[in-house]
């Protein structure tokens, strides 16, 4: 008897809760920056989402640069190696086994993969592009946006970013006119782009102008991060290649990607925050929070 009286006690005390946190979640637009800020961050799930793209982009974007770039040009090849270079600061042995994996045979290697296996490789390699979509949804408490509405949008985000890779050298060099113009280039491009993915992840559902706060921070964030990784790459490589072996690019890059998609994590889901502050709310028409989703 005291069990069955227990059993509604606990209902009415869930369903209370239930309505309490929905309550909290209608108000919480007018609560003070850093509280709502708070309340994104954990409902985004930041470490966890960060490791998922890292792991997904070693994974399967990282490898089908590789591939595709054994299909292209010399000249594309060069510059895939600048690119990382550049942007990493590889040099020595990292760099020369970089450009090993790039000068492989192309013959050897059409034979190998094929049209069928490079279709196969791309189509894994959009796991990155589907866990980004995810986060761009959470950041912006939307709902999933089916595979059969989204499916060409994570194969074109991948495209335009393998793209975008092999000229990242020249941005990062500012096409060989000074290393300011080259930091000011890329700190644009990288906003430009992601104000370009966020927009395409989310189907459209969010306008363009409430994206740029998140898609400016990104590209500040990742600006910021890659002129710390040409001082911090290429140390910690030799030293892990000294006490792992081989092993030791695998690690330290792997690392650095999670480093980077956290940093990326961060720049967006804060975003969303700064876009519904006040009066830039209002500038921007930034749509009014829905109920956080799990």
């Amino acid at each position: 008897m005291t069990e069955q009286r227990g059993r509604p006690s606990r209902a009415r005390w869930v369903r209370a809760g239930s309505t309490w946190l929905r309550g909290r979640t209608a108000t919480l637009r007018d609560a003070p920056f850093p509280r709502r800020l708070v309340a994104q961050l954990v409902h985004v799930h930041v470490l966890d989402t960060a490791t998922r793209l890292a792991a997904q982009a070693f994974l399967t974007a990282v490898p089908v640069l590789f591939v595709l770039a054994a299909f292209m040009p010399q000249a594309v090849r060069n510059s895939v190696s600048e690119s990382l270079r550049t942007v990493l600061g590889l040099r020595g042995a990292s760099l020369d086994e970089v450009k090993q994996v790039l000068r492989s045979n192309r013959t050897q290697t059409t034979d190998a993969f094929g049209a069928a296996g490079v279709l196969v490789t791309l189509l894994s390699a959009t796991s990155c592009s589907r866990v980004l979509q995810r986060l761009c949804e959470r950041s912006w408490h939307l709902p999933h946006l089916s595979g059969r509405l989204a499916a060409w949008r994570w194969l074109a985000w991948l495209l335009v970013w393998l793209t975008a890779l092999t000229v990242q050298g020249q941005v990062r060099s500012g096409f060989g006119v000074g290393h300011g113009l080259g930091i000011f280039l890329y700190l644009l491009t990288g906003a430009l782009l992601w104000w370009w993915t966020q927009h395409l992840l989310l189907g459209g559902r969010v306008r363009w102008l409430p994206l740029l706060p998140g898609a400016v921070l990104t590209g500040a964030a990742l600006t910021a991060l890659s002129s710390a990784s040409r001082l911090y790459i290429p140390r910690s490589v030799d030293r892990s290649v000294t006490q792992f072996g081989p092993l030791g690019l695998v690690f330290t890059l792997l690392s650095w990607l999670i480093v980077v998609f956290t940093a990326v994590t961060l720049a967006i889901s804060t975003g969303y925050v700064v876009a519904g502050q006040g009066r830039l709310a209002r500038l921007l028409s930034t749509p009014e929070p829905a109920p956080a989703d799990d």
